[in-house]
């Protein structure tokens, strides 16, 4: 059956005839004179102060006020609204808007907030003193407490009752300073975490100091250091100032004044190791961000020139001389050479995209040749290509055939076609067939030639060259990769013992 509804029977607001329709300008008020007759809608004072209070009691501090924009008068209290004679309804002067939503439109009385407290004054307990006549055998030197002043004391609240009634207990003003003192002495935690993060912080662990700086340990990296320091003074800086090199060095030293010379060589060495961004550095360091770029471009340049001037090609009788025992069969290798990849950002440029992308690693990447010698020592290594760059072609290039002997040999890889630039002779593992088995000579030539990848897996233990390189750090890439390089035989132990 079908449900009817008596029309007459629902509520509605009797409509009014008049055609203004004025609403509250309130929040959460949503009364309007269209069905309402009841009330009243009063416009903003004219007073500025008056209007002021008006707004800060309803809340609305940016409210453009006109002569459309009123207040109902269910805001006000009975006794701020007048009814004159001919029933009109008005407020008295100086009336505020009191009765609101979010106060249950009651009445209340103004109460202070958690910071507005006021302050009364208290009267600290006076000391109980003895009335009574002093005992004849007590001695006359006996010191009497005194009793102390409202000045030498200091109420604290108990129990963080924030209430104006809560309970305080009075103590001494000079015991109370003495603790504050007593405190802070014995919490240094705030200060330390404010100190910059230097070398000395990580002095006692060799486990920090193997992954900040891929040094064994602190003596180490020390020792290293000893032989560097005398070096560092004639470090060229790398700054925005322009003028003479004093001018320079003066508004370098103005940015890192805040870091000793062998923390800004310890910030380089965690760059290179931990591969973080430079923001990080400077959080870490307490810093600025365009410092800590400076001091990274301007150790790469000084470790580049620095090591770089240390000769660390081998002549054939110091090869001899530290020939392992299993290059037994190929005492006349004098280097082994190996090509590595370095994934990099993508270049904006579509022609440079085409010159990086590399078809092996699927993604843009840089280029480097390395050589070692056969105990395991980086003694060669060439500056960074395009990875469409041959190896044929970047082993021309790369300035290491004028090095090579005519009695020596190279060890290279299978791909590695070289023979007609080499002046000596070549160790190369044979390609095979299909279904020949490699010999125990050409096993012998893979497996020496394994070292040399572990001498490059090495160098990529530092994150700056195993992860994507930015694009912000390509015009100092090979300066880093070769100071990485370098490093390697200062940081690590012998590939092959005697």
């Amino acid at each position: 059956m079908k449900r009817t509804y008596n029309v007459k029977s629902v509520h509605r607001y009797q409509r009014m005839g008049n055609g203004s329709h004025e609403h509250c300008c309130v929040p959460l008020c949503s009364n309007s004179s269209r069905y309402n007759s009841v009330l009243s809608f009063h416009r903003f004072p004219k007073d500025p102060e008056l209007r002021l209070k008006w707004l800060d009691r309803i809340r609305r501090d940016c409210l453009t006020v006109t002569s459309h924009i009123k207040v109902c008068s269910r805001h006000f209290s009975r006794d701020k609204l007048i009814v004159t004679s001919q029933g009109r309804r008005t407020l008295k002067f100086g009336a505020v808007p009191t009765l609101f939503h979010w106060n249950n439109y009651a009445e209340s009385e103004t109460r202070f907030g958690v910071w507005e407290l006021p302050v009364r004054p208290r009267t600290p307990p006076a000391v109980q003193s003895d009335t009574t006549d002093p005992d004849p055998e007590e001695p006359a030197d006996t010191v009497q407490p005194t009793q102390q002043t409202e000045e030498d004391m200091v109420p604290v609240v108990v129990d963080h009752e924030y209430c104006f009634s809560s309970k305080s207990v009075v103590v001494d003003r000079v015991h109370y300073d003495g603790m504050l003192r007593e405190i802070d002495a014995l919490d240094p935690g705030q200060s330390r975490l404010q100190d910059p993060c230097g070398l000395q912080r990580f002095a006692g662990s060799p486990q920090d100091i193997l992954f900040y700086t891929r040094f064994p340990s602190y003596d180490h990296l020390m020792a290293f250091w000893t032989l560097m320091e005398p070096a560092t003074s004639r470090m060229v800086r790398t700054t925005r100032a322009k003028g003479s090199s004093a001018e320079r060095e003066e508004a370098f030293s103005r940015h890192t004044q805040k870091l000793a010379p062998v923390d800004e060589f310890f910030l380089f060495l965690n760059f290179l190791s931990t591969g973080c961004t430079q923001r990080e550095l400077g959080h870490r360091f307490n810093i600025q961000t365009t410092t800590v770029s400076r001091i990274i471009i301007t150790w790469a340049d000084f470790l580049y020139r620095l090591l770089g001037s240390v000769c660390t090609w081998l002549t054939p009788e110091q090869i001899r001389a530290h020939l392992p025992p299993e290059f037994r069969e190929y005492a006349d290798t004098q280097v082994i050479i190996d090509c590595t990849e370095l994934r990099c950002q993508a270049p904006s440029s579509p022609l440079h995209q085409n010159d990086v992308f590399s078809l092996y690693k699927s993604h843009c990447t840089f280029k480097a040749m390395v050589g070692m010698a056969p105990h395991g020592a980086l003694t060669f290594v060439s500056a960074l290509y395009d990875s469409s760059v041959s190896d044929k072609e970047m082993f021309r290039q790369s300035g290491i055939v004028p090095l090579l002997s005519p009695n020596r040999a190279v060890m290279v890889d299978k791909d590695f076609l070289v023979d007609d630039l080499v002046p000596g002779k070549v160790h190369r593992p044979a390609f095979l067939s299909k279904g020949n088995q490699t010999s125990a000579h050409d096993g012998l030539e893979t497996r020496l030639r394994v070292h040399v990848e572990r001498l490059t897996r090495r160098v990529k233990e530092n994150k700056l060259f195993d992860t994507e390189i930015p694009s912000s750090i390509s015009g100092s890439i090979t300066q880093l990769f070769t100071v990485a390089c370098l490093l390697s035989n200062y940081q690590n132990a012998p590939l092959l013992k005697k």
